[in-house]
């Protein structure tokens, strides 16, 4: 997996401030719940004041704080641990994609971050249907959630530029049960339009 080597404090808070991913993890979160089966059953919120950090309050211990922290948790809690990856070296690589989503893919604050985001998860879906193995796994879960808005504004012209990412996006958006609150994007099969050289 890619990794780029820009500082956290370089990525900026404008992400947080737009209001425009801030609901959004406790949504995807009771969304992730519908998928495995839970409808409703866990006590989700936002942390602190002011945060869009979700903080689960769990009936047996500590409550869990973070997305892919309790999107995991959740996961087990369903018994669906396939979706962690069926070997420890599987395992490993959906936790790689979890923390990509959230040190990569959250931290989009332009257009020039989200092409560095769709350049790299392009050449690297290249040769794969899914990003850990060989059938659906919380990364592709997660990492589908996080792209959708970036995607959703693509053009049709900028979705054909990164055929592998289309390609991947499109199936998972059609996976059963994985597109609970966001509208279908669209892929058109015909281009309409000359390809540029």
């Amino acid at each position: 997996m890619p990794v780029r080597r820009k500082a956290a404090s370089q990525w900026g808070v404008a992400l947080c401030q737009s209001g425009k991913m801030a609901a959004a993890p406790l949504l995807e979160l009771e969304s992730l719940e519908k998928t495995l089966g839970l409808r409703g059953r866990s006590k989700l919120e936002h942390g602190q004041s002011g945060s869009t950090v979700p903080v689960l309050q769990t009936n047996n211990g500590p409550s869990l704080v973070g997305l892919t922290t309790i999107a995991s948790h959740l996961v087990k809690v369903a018994k669906k641990e396939a979706l962690l990856g069926s070997t420890a070296e599987k395992s490993a690589i959906v936790h790689q994609w979890l923390e990509y989503r959230i040190t990569q893919i959250d931290r989009c604050n332009s257009q020039e971050d989200a092409r560095m985001v769709l350049k790299e998860l392009n050449c690297y879906l290249e040769d794969k249907v899914y990003l850990a193995g060989n059938s659906l796994t919380l990364a592709d879960i997660m990492v589908y959630n996080g792209l959708h808005h970036i995607v959703a504004e693509l053009t049709h012209e900028e979705r054909e530029k990164y055929m592998n990412v289309s390609r991947w996006f499109n199936h998972i958006q059609h996976y059963p049960g994985v597109r609970q609150h966001s509208a279908a994007v669209i892929f058109m099969k015909n281009r309409l339009y000359p390809t540029v050289h």
